[in-house]
């Protein structure tokens, strides 16, 4: 069998290079379908990634969200005192209040004006495991001094480089002067272009209109030993129905859900996947089917001569397997660039893991398969004796 596999004429590759013109006509569709499918896969998972950043962050075995939120940047606030009844629970170490709104403040580079997401807590208290951040709390006990994500979407590379040689730079949020004492980097959002992060104190000022007895987020830690899932059961017992707990992984993981189901942008980033998988189905169609075509006569001799319908759609699945492979590698390269590209003006973390080059891989050579098998058909019924 492999004797016989090892002296097979490579009848599909003979077939496929005898037109140059229509092979590279056929790996450009091929690597433009992968490339398009690589792109709308980048963006949603940017999408989710994101939009995630700061609630897989979060520092807390428990969160306590109004039973009316529906994302981080969007959260329902609820009473403080929950926190306080939260606390006497048995097996509660700390139940600590994260604030969370969206401001638009000036860019303090060019002073364009911009929206940021705001994230203020207690700054003797982390509620969030970013050592950057955790580094430098102490400056943000001084009033109207922020963090600034020096990932944002926007110029800020004089200012960072400014802050990270140890100085300071100013600039306003509506009639508050803010200092940007140290950076960190998380990334941009779809919702918001970056992030400060800031005392409880100096998020009260910048949002006059909230009420400090209302909280965002209830980020709760439990005493060593403690059964999570106890706990969490408990507290939606315990407290009032205006209250749900989550463990920290049932939140991020509620985060994702509300993206992936309330959202029309992960719709569309899987439409443009799908449109991508049937314009590679198309192209490929069309060279192979023009390839069937233009040899007809030849498939006919080898019937006439005992060749059965099976070797025949071989060839043509043969040179569908080769179209597949040699147009996903470029298709690699360029999606990497574009990747590079896309994130530096961005902000927004797109990146290519090996798993999503192997998911398109995949789809490439089944995009190739079902047009081989479609292009396969007036092969399958041709009569020699109709062709000769």
């Amino acid at each position: 069998m492999f004797k016989s596999l090892k002296n097979r004429t490579p009848l599909g590759w003979l077939q496929l290079k005898h037109d140059k013109l229509r092979l590279l006509t056929a790996l450009s569709g091929i690597a433009f379908a992968d490339i398009l499918i690589f792109m709308q896969l980048g963006f949603m998972n940017a999408l989710y990634t994101s939009n995630t950043q700061y609630p897989r962050k979060i520092k807390g075995d428990i969160v306590l969200t109004s039973t009316q939120a529906t994302n981080f940047n969007k959260p329902y606030t609820f009473p403080r005192r929950r926190l306080y009844q939260a606390m006497d629970v048995p097996g509660i170490k700390s139940a600590e209040p994260i604030y969370v709104g969206s401001l638009d403040w000036r860019n303090p580079q060019n002073r364009e004006k911009t929206s940021m997401t705001v994230v203020g807590f207690d700054p003797a208290k982390p509620a969030f495991n970013l050592p950057e951040v955790n580094g430098q709390l102490d400056k943000l006990k001084i009033p109207d001094t922020v963090l600034f994500d020096r990932a944002s979407r926007g110029e800020y590379d004089r200012v960072v480089n400014q802050i990270q040689q140890g100085k300071t730079a100013t600039t306003e949020s509506d009639r508050t002067t803010l200092t940007i004492a140290g950076v960190f980097k998380v990334g941009a959002s779809f919702a918001d272009d970056g992030a400060l992060i800031t005392s409880d104190q100096t998020f009260m000022r910048l949002f006059p209109r909230k009420q400090p007895g209302l909280v965002s987020l209830g980020v709760i830690n439990l005493k060593d030993g403690q059964d999570i899932e106890k706990v969490r059961t408990y507290l939606n017992n315990y407290l009032a129905d205006d209250v749900q707990a989550y463990t920290y992984q049932e939140y991020v993981d509620a985060e994702l859900d509300y993206i992936k189901s309330s959202t029309a942008i992960g719709f569309v980033f899987t439409l443009g996947t799908m449109m991508g998988f049937i314009v590679g189905i198309v192209i490929v169609y069309q060279v192979l089917s023009t390839d069937v075509n233009d040899h007809m006569a030849e498939y006919a001799t080898f019937k006439a001569m005992g060749y059965k319908n099976s070797y025949l759609l071989g060839v043509v699945f043969e040179e569908a397997i080769i179209l597949s492979i040699i147009g996903f590698v470029p298709s690699v390269a360029i999606a990497a660039g574009l990747y590079q590209l896309t994130a530096a003006a961005t902000a927004l973390p797109i990146v290519l893991p090996a798993s999503r080059a192997v998911t398109v891989m995949i789809m490439t050579i089944v995009m190739c398969s079902i047009s081989g098998a479609i292009a396969t058909r007036k092969l399958q019924s041709a009569d020699p004796a109709d062709i000769f």
